[in-house]
Parts: C-alpha cells; sequence; structure tokens
C-alpha cells in the first residue's frame, strides 16, 4: 500500500468515526468535496499543507494520517 492509499484509509476512517460528511469535511478544509473524495480513494496525492489542513479538521495530529495500519 502506498502513502496516498494510507492517508485515504486513515482520513475516511477518521472522518466516519466522527460523523463527518465528506461535504462537511471539504467545508472544513476549504477543500472542493471531489477532492477529499479522491484523497480517500488514494487517487490524490496531497501536498504537506492539504495533510496539515485535513489534520487540523479531523482534530488529529498530522503524522497520524501518515501511519499505516490501525491507529
Amino acid at each position: 500500500m502506498d502513502s496516498r492509499q494510507i492517508v485515504g484509509r486513515n482520513v475516511r476512517r477518521i472522518r466516519e468515526e466522527m460523523g463527518l460528511s465528506q461535504e462537511q469535511l471539504a467545508f472544513e478544509t476549504e477543500l472542493h468535496r471531489t477532492y477529499i473524495s479522491g484523497v480517500e480513494r488514494g487517487v490524490r496525492n496531497p501536498t504537506v499543507l492539504v495533510i496539515d489542513r485535513l489534520a487540523k479538521a479531523l482534530g488529529v495530529p498530522p503524522h497520524r494520517l501518515l501511519m499505516p495500519g490501525n491507529i
């Protein structure tokens, strides 16, 4: 599994645990909903700045989005 897939799975899992929709997360991060979808599917390559925005919106440190396995 590559880094994009790891980030995507972690974003989706944390977002769902928080009860947020992709649209709500997109609003919080000022990103487009389709971009959030692409990140979660592992087809987008988010920059460090995007990972930081996602982490802040999800209330986790950025490194948690990069950790493989269950965190």
